[in-house]
């Protein structure tokens, strides 16, 4: 028996968005968001929304 796995459908990497918060103290929360309206409120009146792709992230 044969088995057909399909094949993931390619992702341009420059349209992976990431959300995160930049907290008050200057670093990312340590945490995932799924979007930026989750990242909204989850975040404080001091910290900022961000985003950011994949393929530029520089803090690496």
């Amino acid at each position: 028996m044969s088995k057909h796995h399909a094949t993931p459908a390619w992702v341009d990497p420059r349209e992976q968005i990431v959300v995160g918060v930049l907290m008050a103290n200057g670093r990312l929360a340590p945490r995932e968001f799924r979007d930026r309206a989750e990242a909204e409120a989850w975040a404080q009146l001091d910290e900022q929304v961000v985003e950011w792709n994949l393929v530029c992230e520089c803090d690496r």
